[in-house]
C-alpha cells in the first residue's frame, strides 16, 4: 500500500479533529470527501508531516510519518488548500528553486516537462504575483509534482479554475493516477466522479464510507454521489 493509516487520532485541546481513522490507498485517485471541519485537512497535514498525530500510525510509501519524516517528504508531493507561493519570483525561477531543494538531476529538462504538463508555457516568464488564481494553482501543482513523487496529496487543486482549465487539470490528475497514488480532497462531486476510483467520506472526525465509486452507488441504490454525501454527513 502506498498509504496506510491505522487508528489515527488528532486531538486539539478537548476536540478530536480525527478519531481513530483507518484506511489505505494504492496507485489511483482516492477522493477524500467531507464537510468543512470534518478532519480532511488535519489528516492530510499528518500524512505530509506538517503536524504530528496524537495517537495511531500512518505510513507513506513504506515510511512512518513520525519516525521517517524526511523519507516521506522525498516521496510525496503536496498542494495545500492555502497555496503559498513566492509572488515576487518568476514562474520558471520558482520551479528552479523547488528543483534545487529536491536536488533534481537535469533540472532544466524536468522544469520544461512540468511546465508542459501543467499548461504553464504562456505564463512561464511572468512573476507569480501577476498570474490569475487559476494559473497560480497550476504553479502550486507544478511544484508538487516536479520531483516526480510516488504519492500526491492535493487539497482543492481545481479551486479558482475556469471550465477550460478544469478539464486540463482533471486530465492531468487522471494521467498521474495511472502510476501514482493521489489523495484528492474536493467539494466538487462531478470532479470525484470524473477522476476517482476510490472514495472516502469523513464526517466529524470518523470515516463513514470507504469504497469504490461504483460500490458506493450500488450500496445506496444508485443514488448520485451528492445525495450519498448529504445522507452520510447531514447527521
Amino acid at each position: 500500500m502506498s498509504i496506510r493509516v491505522e487508528a489515527l487520532t488528532k486531538v486539539y485541546g478537548k476536540q478530536k479533529a480525527i478519531d481513530g481513522i483507518t484506511f489505505s490507498a494504492e496507485p489511483g485517485v482516492l477522493g477524500f470527501l467531507g464537510p468543512n471541519g470534518a478532519g480532511k485537512s488535519t489528516t492530510m497535514k499528518i500524512l505530509t508531516c506538517f503536524i504530528p498525530q496524537t495517537s495511531g500510525t500512518a505510513s507513506v510509501y513504506g515510511f512512518d510519518v513520525e519516525k521517517q519524516s524526511l523519507d516521506v517528504r522525498k516521496h510525496i508531493g503536496y498542494l495545500p488548500e492555502s497555496n503559498s507561493l513566492y509572488l515576487d519570483m518568476y514562474v520558471k525561477e520558482s520551479l528552479g528553486f523547488i528543483a534545487g531543494i529536491h536536488k533534481i538531476a537535469s533540472p532544466e529538462k524536468r522544469i520544461a516537462e512540468v511546465i508542459e504538463q501543467t499548461g504553464l508555457g504562456p505564463e512561464q516568464h511572468k512573476k507569480i504575483g501577476q498570474l490569475s488564481k487559476g494559473y497560480r494553482q497550476r504553479v502550486g501543482l507544478a511544484q508538487a509534482i516536479i520531483h516526480n513523487p510516488e504519492v500526491l496529496i492535493l487539497d482543492e487543486p481545481t479551486s479558482g479554475l475556469d471550465p477550460n482549465q478544469l478539464i486540463g487539470i482533471r486530465q492531468l490528475i487522471l494521467d498521474l493516477g495511472k502510476t501514482k497514488t493521489i489523495v484528492l480532497s474536493t467539494h466538487i462531486m462531478q470532479e470525484v466522479e470524473a477522476v476517482c476510483n476510490q472514495v472516502i467520506i469523513i464526517n466529524k472526525g470518523t470515516i463513514v464510507a470507504d469504497d469504490s465509486l461504483q460500490g458506493l452507488r450500488d450500496k445506496n441504490k444508485g443514488k448520485s454521489l451528492e445525495d450519498i454525501f448529504i445522507s452520510l454527513t447531514n447527521k
